[in-house]
């Protein structure tokens, strides 16, 4: 495969096919690659741009043969305007402390996971890892990554986002927090921080992952505007739609 910036030589590797977690009925395949070696962090760099996550010290795309719903979704951070209802949750959350750390899991950041999974997907594949699933999701990385923590002003830890770092921007790789603390709207508040530290660092990008438009749980991404999809091999403007309120 030929990116454009850079040709760099890999291998890559079809997955079987698997039911698709977001839409029912529907099956999912994914291109895989591994990140290894001193050129990891520029090939992430690289795949990234090209629509590709990260998990563990592999790169994806969503590779269906009947669906293309899956869309990478990225924040321009320079041009992201908070609204009120931003502005809102930014003032909730003032009391917080983050603290950027290397990826190092923790008992307490696995306590806080599993109750996160336990109260928002307990039915999930995730609920059921233990401690050392949590430690592969957080250290296996063969790429530049961060642990965000956030800490209430009595010291307990409130949220988690595991971030990689790249050369435009930051990727938010997974993120969860204290299920009992909705009023403060914890992962949008993760969101607005990435977006006002890339702005601090003057680097243009937030990547957020894949939006479905046919996803309900999917559907905050679009808030984030101005939001951009990769489209046709290349990166275009999604808008919210005609009547959305941001």
């Amino acid at each position: 495969m030929t990116v454009n910036q850079r040709r760099l030589t890999q291998h890559y590797f079809m997955t079987a096919p698997m039911p698709c977690p977001y839409l029912a009925g529907r099956f999912e395949r994914k291109l895989v690659t591994e990140l290894r070696g001193p050129e990891a962090n520029n090939i992430h760099d690289l795949l990234s741009r090209s629509g590709f996550r990260r998990s563990h010290s592999i790169a994806y795309l969503p590779a269906c043969s009947e669906c293309d719903a899956c869309v990478p979704v990225r924040v321009r951070s320079a041009d992201f305007c908070k609204t009120k209802s931003f502005r809102r949750i930014v003032a909730k959350n003032s009391d917080l402390t983050r603290t950027i750390l290397p990826p190092a899991a923790t008992q307490e950041q696995f306590q806080l996971f599993s109750e996160y999974q336990d109260a928002r997907h307990g039915n999930g594949d995730m609920a059921r890892m233990d401690a050392r699933d949590y430690r592969a999701m957080i250290e296996d990385s063969t790429v530049d990554t961060s642990i965000f923590e956030y800490r209430r002003p009595d010291r307990s830890l409130i949220a988690v986002a595991l971030v990689d770092n790249l050369s435009d921007g930051l990727s938010a790789v997974y993120s969860f927090f204290d299920p009992r603390e909705q009023r403060r709207g914890l992962g949008t508040f993760i969101i607005l921080d990435l977006i006002n530290e890339c702005q601090i660092l003057e680097l243009p990008h937030v990547y957020l992952g894949y939006w479905i438009g046919e996803c309900r749980k999917m559907s905050y991404k679009m808030r984030f505007q101005p939001l951009e999809g990769f489209r046709g091999g290349k990166w275009v403007k999604i808008p919210l739609p005609n009547g959305s309120d941001n």
